[in-house]
């Protein structure tokens, strides 16, 4: 590879981060008439609009695996391995499991310096490491967009693991990071966003979701899944229609990275936030929230937080524990009695 010094990632791809992943609408029209082969140990598969499969091996062991890449979303390619090692580990920690194993990913311009693509795979393998986990082999060709990811294994019990589409009624919905970082690396691709908002959303992508799995498992929650291109409010939708529930939001309660609202207000949006309003809007009771409000909640969020589903008797306590261990852990909603119609309510 030839040297190339000072390129910023960022500017060598089309989208950013989770913004590139397919429209949730598009996706289910091609995984739609897809088979799927019967077996009693895979507990959850692609059919289940989960974050992970769940491959049960004894009574009490079961696989957890997942595989996430993407185009760059940080222009420091350390950084840039950091928030895709730390997006694809989430997967894992939404659904109950503890990550053991990794495979590398990666796609790479034959531009690129050979010191750049090293970065990146060390931003990799020094998540990789904070987790508990290995990285033992992977894959890599060249391509004109870089782009980077893990496969993850986990393990489990098969008593132990979290869906998203196992929310009751009556539980309190609880997440564990600021919203509106698709918006802020969106500005910062254009060059206008304060240094600030820029330090605060790389924190949040580099944030392992390990201390917040790790305290989830020792209350009564009922559902998890983690919050990243599909929104807050797209999967939400999910949790929704997999539990048959309805999901009110607390607009009001949910944390926002500085500069998130005013640059939704100037119209500096991700693609993939209108994709996602697309896909999800038909099914959003909006009431009186501010479109600006809206545009947060459709944002696509690279390496979010664990939005859980915990019973009421339980979230306080959670809620108290989460607080002293992430970034920004709050009550931002309720599960609801279905009532026919809509299925998520703002307010």
């Amino acid at each position: 590879m030839d040297k190339k010094d000072n390129v910023k990632l960022t500017k060598l791809s089309k989208c950013s981060g989770c913004g590139a992943k397919v429209g949730a609408g598009v996706l289910a029209q091609l995984l739609g008439d897809l088979k799927v082969n019967h077996d009693e140990n895979l507990l959850v598969g692609f059919d289940k609009s989960d974050d992970a499969c769940v491959y049960k091996l004894t009574d009490d062991l079961c696989m957890v695996q997942t595989v996430d890449f993407f185009p760059p979303i940080a222009d420091d390619p350390y950084v840039f391995g950091q928030i895709a090692a730390t997006n694809a580990l989430s997967d894992i920690y939404a659904m109950g499991a503890q990550p053991k194993t990794a495979l590398n990913i990666m796609c790479v311009p034959k531009s690129m310096s050979n010191s750049d693509v090293h970065q990146i795979l060390k931003g990799g393998y020094d998540k990789v490491f904070e987790a508990g986990a290995v990285i033992s082999g992977g894959h890599s060709i060249y391509d004109d967009e870089p782009k980077y990811g893990l496969c993850v294994t986990g393990l489990a019990h098969p008593d132990k693991i979290l869906t998203n589409s196992a929310a009751k009624v009556g539980d309190k919905l609880i997440y564990t990071k600021p919203l509106g970082i698709g918006i802020i690396t969106t500005a910062q691709k254009a060059e206008i966003a304060s240094q600030e908002s820029i330090d605060k959303a790389i924190e949040a992508m580099t944030f392992l979701n390990k201390s917040a799995a790790e305290c989830m498992l020792e209350f009564d929650v009922h559902a998890c899944t983690d919050v990243t291109g599909f929104s807050m409010i797209g999967h939400s939708l999910e949790m929704a229609q997999g539990s048959d529930v309805q999901i009110r939001l607390y607009t009001k309660n949910i944390d926002v990275i500085d500069g998130a609202y005013e640059f939704a207000q100037m119209g500096i949006l991700p693609e993939g936030m209108y994709r996602n309003r697309k896909f999800a809007s038909e099914h959003v009771d909006a009431g009186e929230v501010e479109l600006y409000v809206l545009d947060v909640l459709y944002d696509p969020q690279t390496s979010g937080g664990l939005l859980i589903a915990v019973s009421d008797k339980d979230a306080d306590k959670l809620l108290s524990r989460l607080q002293m261990c992430t970034l920004s852990s709050r009550i931002i909603g309720a599960v609801e009695e279905y009532e026919g119609n809509k299925r998520i309510i703002l307010e």
